[in-house]
């Protein structure tokens, strides 16, 4: 019996079986292409000039450092071994070397003057965002991306970005099974923008600090409440290439991905087209009566792409996040109570405002939660009340 125990269990058999588990899951993924490679060490080439020479300059850093401490660490060890007391060596006895003063000062400021000017240079060309062919504003909310274009061919579109709900639910579910390459980086609207065009990238955040990273496009710059900071890139060859928000921003901090989806310029310009039709067919009319079976149709759609995340799909929140189900709030039959706090917001920033979406959409979708789960109020909420809270 104990032969057996020792044969079953023993830490070898255990770590071997751990290794092939392991080993089954890693086999299970690829490489994404523009994004993370599996079992990555080193920073990403990049398909653009900066992420190129932030590639170089950190080559040359590690270089570098390398070998000042293999040679300091070289000469210190010779100098223990050689002198060590058990081969008869007597600590010496002398004062200051001069000359040794200025040697170990005058030689680490050559090391960095040497490693400043070429950092200099990449950090000086990564803040020149003059010249840019298109400016897009991204805001940083919790737990998504909002898209302006603001300058350029697309000027006036704008969209959010959110995390696939497949995606969503894959997590939710424990993520068992096989998962895609692109498990937590796909979004349903990524950020399209042209081919070998100089993009100005202008960060702001709603509600917390967020961070704006694309590593293959050599991009990471803070997303910081009330302030406005800018990057830029140029891509120079199509494709999709994905990154994450890099400031841990709260709960869902997991699923912020990013996705920039570089394109030539005539697919580009076809793609101007369809969303400025996509915005047209949106841009209804407030003032236009709704009935409550198409408007719970529009608002289920609504709450799964922006509320479904923090209070989930059955309406009961999680931890600090209220349930919508049962809530006062929801079901008070002055659709001013809900709407307010949909367009202003609470809890200090808790739950963020959503101006953003349109007033049918914030209708639509307060219709949806009052009408949902528990909540069989039969109320329908109207564009028009949505317009008429919007600035007050």
């Amino acid at each position: 019996m104990k032969s057996i125990w020792r044969n079953k269990y023993r830490p070898a058999n255990l770590l071997l079986a751990a290794g092939a588990a392991f080993s089954s899951a890693a086999h299970a993924v690829n490489d994404l292409p523009g994004g993370p490679s599996v079992r990555q060490l080193n920073l990403p080439v990049g398909v653009t000039k900066i992420a190129q020479e932030q590639h170089l300059l950190h080559t040359i850093m590690m270089i570098l450092c390398t070998v000042i401490f293999v040679a300091v660490f070289a000469v210190m060890f010779y100098s223990i071994w050689k002198h060590r007391k058990s081969v008869g060596h007597k600590a010496a006895n002398f004062h200051e070397s001069v000359v040794v003063e200025v040697i170990w000062t005058i030689v680490p400021f050559l090391i960095v003057i040497v490693m400043a000017l070429p950092a200099t240079k990449v950090l000086v060309a990564q803040k020149d965002t003059t010249n840019a062919d298109l400016t897009i504003k991204t805001t940083g909310y919790q737990w998504k991306w909002g898209y302006d274009y603001l300058n350029g061919e697309g000027e006036g579109l704008a969209f959010i970005s959110t995390l696939d709900s497949s995606q969503r639910a894959m997590s939710d579910a424990g993520a068992k099974g096989a998962m895609p390459d692109d498990y937590l980086l796909k979004v349903d609207n990524p950020l399209v923008v042209p081919v070998n065009k100089k993009v100005r990238i202008i960060t702001t955040a709603n509600d917390v600090i967020h961070a704006f990273a694309v590593p293959q496009l050599g991009l990471k710059q803070d997303a910081i409440p009330g302030f406005v900071r800018d990057t830029w890139f140029r891509a120079e060859t199509v494709g999709d290439y994905y990154g994450q928000c890099q400031e841990l921003c709260g709960k869902e901090h997991a699923y912020m991905p990013i996705h920039v989806k570089v394109v030539s310029s005539a697919d580009y310009t076809t793609w101007v087209a369809a969303k400025r039709k996509e915005a047209a067919a949106k841009l209804d009319d407030p003032t236009k009566v709704w009935a409550l079976p198409e408007m719970l149709v529009r608002g289920e759609k609504v709450y799964a792409a922006n509320c479904a995340a923090c209070h989930q799909a059955n309406g009961k929140g999680a931890g600090p996040i209220k349930p919508l189900d049962g809530s006062a709030k929801v079901t008070d039959a002055d659709h001013k109570v809900q709407l307010t706090v949909l367009l202003n917001g609470q809890n200090n920033g808790a739950m963020p405002s959503w101006k953003q979406l349109s007033d049918t959409d914030l209708a639509a979708v307060a219709t949806y939660t009052k009408n949902s789960w528990s909540n069989k109020t039969g109320q329908l909420v109207q564009p028009a009340e949505v317009l008429a809270l919007r600035g007050k």
